[in-house]
């Protein structure tokens, strides 16, 4: 144990004995800490409309074209969906698998108010939603769907035949007024080509409602709900929403979505990620000191001194990497610290809106990314005793770790391979300063660009550590192997 503490000793001694180093850890740090924000999401400060809270304080998109009538404490609603195309698919005789057509039970007017609905969906089935983040599949192929209230209690069933019912799902919705708005409901969500959203809109056939219960008596009232909310994306000019009675029925046109909002809906917004950019010119920093620790040794014949003083080879490639890995990841992680709180500040102020995250969360992005730096100090360092030269060491660390992800934010580059190159390589690791969630039931621009990364966090690290430690192995059988 005398000697591993005396190793560790004479190579902290020596990282700190060069200036260069020194400066080069503190450097990294202020980038994290200072580099300017940009890449927010473009447009001016603030947002112009409202941005709809939902009950758990996310995001979200509400808008959808409603017709509807009061609904008191205890009431049920039947109806058939006879038809569901979108403008989209229109011409392929398809539907968006996400537009969505049928009953709602909604609990005020207001932006991010509590619901549950049930729905046939263009290409998922039935499925019954509340408070925009749950949802949960019914039978395939039912086409009738019931909406049943009892106070705070709704019920969402669904049929093949109008006759035979099985139950999807039971909610509460806490606080419920003792008379809502219910009725029938259509949203279709912007479709999603590649790099590019554009609008849509969906049109459903409705059989007559079938109304049992509380219903005070008025008429069925048609309104686009959200229409001025900033993560509505408006409808196709020539599409506009409304609804019309066609029989006993009613044929009903809208466009929107209830789910939570991702990264593309609201413009400008920004996520933690944008605020640790500082990270890629930190990151080159990092690799150029970790090189310069073994490479500047080959370079003025320093190695042979370092071997001969009989700590062995392994021994003191080790200490190195434990040096360099500990001195980043305390740089790292008092500079995200600082980081997150100073630019989570000055962007609220700015009036962009901020994703929010978890306690958690944040502190997996300020552990993670000091880890993450921490670990390319080790590729880098590996990579530079293999090579034994600081120019080649420095571009092909850099190539691997920064290069894939600059090239995944590239606009003309394709969705999937954006997905490979920060699910393969290195730039894996960035995945940890994610925050941004991925909601199953939402067709988005789900990329890195936009935040959004293939892997779990900590899962990208992995990637990354199987790199270094790669380089690392390769490297201590080439040190035993070569000359010095």
């Amino acid at each position: 144990m005398s000697d591993v503490l005396r190793l560790l000793r004479a190579e902290w001694t020596k990282f700190r004995s060069v200036p260069g180093w020194a400066r080069g850890s503190a450097v990294a740090g202020l980038l994290i800490l200072l580099f300017p924000v940009t890449g927010l999401g473009g447009g001016g400060p603030g947002q112009a409309k409202p941005i709809p809270i939902g009950p758990a304080g996310e995001p979200v998109s509400d808008a959808f074209y409603f017709v509807h009538r009061p609904l008191a404490d205890h009431g049920r609603i039947t109806v058939a969906v006879t038809s569901l195309t979108s403008l989209s698919a229109r011409d392929s005789g398809g539907t968006a698998p996400w537009a969505k057509a049928g009953l709602i039970v909604r609990a005020g007017p207001e932006p991010g108010a509590r619901y549950a609905a049930i729905m046939v969906t263009g290409g998922h089935g039935v499925r019954m939603q509340h408070d925009y983040r749950h949802d949960r599949a019914g039978q395939a192929g039912a086409g009738w769907l019931r909406l049943t209230r009892s106070g705070d209690t709704i019920t969402g069933e669904d049929s093949t035949d109008g006759t035979r019912w099985k139950p999807v799902g039971t909610v509460r919705l806490p606080g419920l007024a003792g008379t809502v708005d219910a009725g029938l409901f259509v949203a279709c969500p912007q479709y999603v080509h590649g790099i590019q959203t554009a609008g849509d809109v969906a049109t459903a056939g409705f059989g007559p409602p079938q109304l049992a219960g509380d219903w005070p008596a008025a008429a069925w009232t048609g309104d686009q709900i959200g229409a001025r909310t900033a993560t509505f994306a408006g409808q196709p000019p020539d599409s506009p929403g409304g609804f019309a009675v066609t029989g006993a029925g009613f044929t009903v046109t809208g466009a929107g979505d209830l789910a939570p909002a991702t990264r593309g809906d609201i413009v400008p917004a920004a996520a933690v990620n944008d605020l640790l950019l500082g990270t890629f010119p930190a990151q080159i920093v990092i690799v150029v000191v970790a090189t310069l620790m073994i490479t500047s040794e080959y370079r003025y014949g320093l190695i042979r001194t370092t071997l001969s003083a009989g700590a062995g080879r392994i021994r003191m490639l080790l200490a190195k990497a434990v040096v360099i890995a500990g001195v980043t990841f305390v740089t790292g992680l008092v500079a995200t610290v600082l980081a997150v709180t100073l630019w989570t500040r000055l962007v609220r102020a700015l009036g962009l809106y901020l994703f929010p995250a978890t306690s958690g969360a944040l502190l997996r992005v300020e552990i993670g990314t000091a880890a993450m730096l921490a670990v390319t100090a080790v590729f880098a360092l590996g990579v530079g005793t293999i090579l034994r030269r600081s120019a080649p060491a420095v571009t092909t660390v850099v190539a691997a770790t920064v290069l894939p992800y600059l090239l995944a934010l590239t606009p003309f580059l394709p969705p999937s391979l954006a997905q490979w190159l920060t699910r393969v390589t290195p730039a894996a690791a960035l995945a940890v300063q994610q925050t941004l969630v991925r909601h199953p039931q939402v067709d988005g621009l789900y990329t890195p660009a936009n935040g959004y990364f293939p892997l779990p966090p900590w899962a990208g690290v992995a990637v990354l550590c199987g790199y270094a430690a790669l380089a690392l192995t390769l490297a201590a059988v080439l040190l035993r192997r070569r000359d010095a």
